[in-house]
């Protein structure tokens, strides 16, 4: 690829509804068709099972308002990592996006996998070929970016529509069916308790809402600037609130979530009792959609978190260059080539428990960042300003902070190697720095 065929600096060709499609396909995913069963395994009480969706969805919706301010003043592709960059510092900013980078790459691998079992449900012979076919699926997604961006957002936004369709598809059946009868509950276990459980619970409900503020990973390619796309971050998530909280009261109203404890597929599960024991194959059918859908996002976002460290000098220099469609193909590339090493050897599993403390790591420093930069920073322009700021901002840093303590308490191991893995970071910023092949590039922001 000769240089008068890449830039560093991408350029706005991606529409407003293309935003609002990947924060809304961002967040639903195989999450919501999973996670109700391991809410209701340990919340089997109707009323407590739908508020805990709704006080989750308010929460997220809260912090989604504070961090607009950040995405609002950052018109830089990337995602958490240039959000915060100006607050902490490079190394603190490569910690960011190296975490980032690597958790994206885990998903891509884990999805593309869970895929194939999907699949190999639906056909038992594709069992046999499951770890081919999982390449085969994400190779197909990292193709599609070497074609241009704006192929990929064509699809993505008729992805999201679809993920919304089958959403509400989903509820109108519950809601129209006969409601399932609650003697059947007789031999299900009793909820369970405890601290574990409770932090699954929470796990859950945090891993169904994630992906509010994905439309940061393509902030300089979106027509409108900043305020256009932290708006749309915040009209995103409160349809996907919309969307969920009407599934959980539909699932909490027609069945009786006792039944659900522990479903690796509780709405499937659920059109099982309502509907008819075919309702399961539409369900599998409509989990794989979904995860096709988000290996289509995932490869559009991931790339990008490396390609804004590489312009600011902060990893190898061919990850900072753009094709003339649009994408860092480098940066594609070296994506696909680690989730396909993923998907042979399994790592991917050990990243994939992680995620959660990764989250909460992103959701602290992010929160932060904005009481920080309101300090250091107070006449920068502001195109959008977090509601309610300080006490809006404070009660979601304490909230946090509190949520990931818990979850440190709870899984003191899982922690360990959360810590491990940061640390890491560590000596590879120092090889890169090193290295004399990092780019040195004053971005302005």
């Amino acid at each position: 690829m000769s240089t008068s065929d890449t830039q560093h600096h991408p350029r706005r060709v991606l529409s407003s509804r293309f935003t609002l499609a990947v924060i809304v396909g961002g967040i639903i995913g195989l999450g919501i068709l999973r996670t109700p069963g391991e809410v209701a395994a340990v919340v089997p009480d109707p009323l407590m099972f739908v508020s805990l969706w709704v006080l989750g969805g308010l929460f997220i919706l809260l912090s989604a308002a504070v961090v607009a301010e950040l995405v609002g003043m950052t018109p830089r592709s990337g995602g958490a990592y240039p959000l915060v960059r100006r607050a902490y510092g490079p190394f603190p900013g490569f910690v960011i996006g190296w975490v980032d980078w690597l958790t994206f790459v885990a998903d891509i691998a884990f999805k593309a996998v869970v895929v194939t079992e999907f699949a190999a449900l639906l056909i038992p012979a594709a069992g046999q070929w499951k770890t081919p076919l999982a390449i085969m699926v994400s190779s197909v997604f990292a193709a599609l970016q070497l074609r241009s961006v704006a192929l990929s957002a064509k699809i993505q936004q008729i992805a999201a529509a679809a993920l919304a369709l089958i959403v509400v598809g989903f509820t109108l059946a519950l809601v129209f069916a006969e409601s399932a009868v609650s003697s059947g509950t007789a031999l299900v276990p009793h909820a369970a308790n405890g601290l574990g459980a409770w932090s699954l619970v929470i796990a859950s409900i945090i891993y169904t809402y994630d992906g509010w503020y994905y439309a940061a990973y393509f902030s300089g390619e979106i027509k409108g600037g900043g305020g256009a796309v932290a708006r749309a971050c915040i009209k995103g998530t409160i349809i996907v609130i919309v969307l969920y909280v009407f599934l959980a009261a539909a699932l909490a109203w027609k069945v009786p979530l006792a039944s659900l404890a522990g479903n690796e597929l509780a709405l499937a599960g659920a059109l099982e009792m309502v509907i008819s024991p075919l309702a399961s194959t539409i369900v599998l059918v409509a989990a794989i959609i979904m995860l096709l859908a988000y290996q289509n996002l995932l490869y559009m976002a991931t790339p990008r978190i490396i390609q804004a460290l590489a312009v600011d000098g902060l990893f190898v220099r061919r990850a900072g260059e753009i094709s003339k469609g649009g994408n860092p193909i480098f940066a594609v590339l070296l994506s696909w080539g680690l989730s396909v090493g993923l998907i042979i050897i399994g790592g991917f599993h050990f990243l994939l428990h992680l995620s959660v403390f990764f989250y909460l790591f992103l959701y602290v420093l992010l929160i932060a960042g904005v009481i920080i930069l309101r300090s250091r920073q107070p006449d920068t322009d502001r195109p959008y300003r977090a509601w309610g700021y300080p006490w809006s901002t404070y009660t979601c840093l304490f909230g946090w902070i509190l949520i990931a303590l818990f979850q440190v308490g709870v899984e003191i191991d899982t922690a360990a190697y959360a810590a491990i893995f940061v640390a890491i970071s560590w000596p590879v910023y120092r090889v890169l720095m090193r290295s004399g092949r990092t780019i040195k590039l004053n971005h302005k922001e």
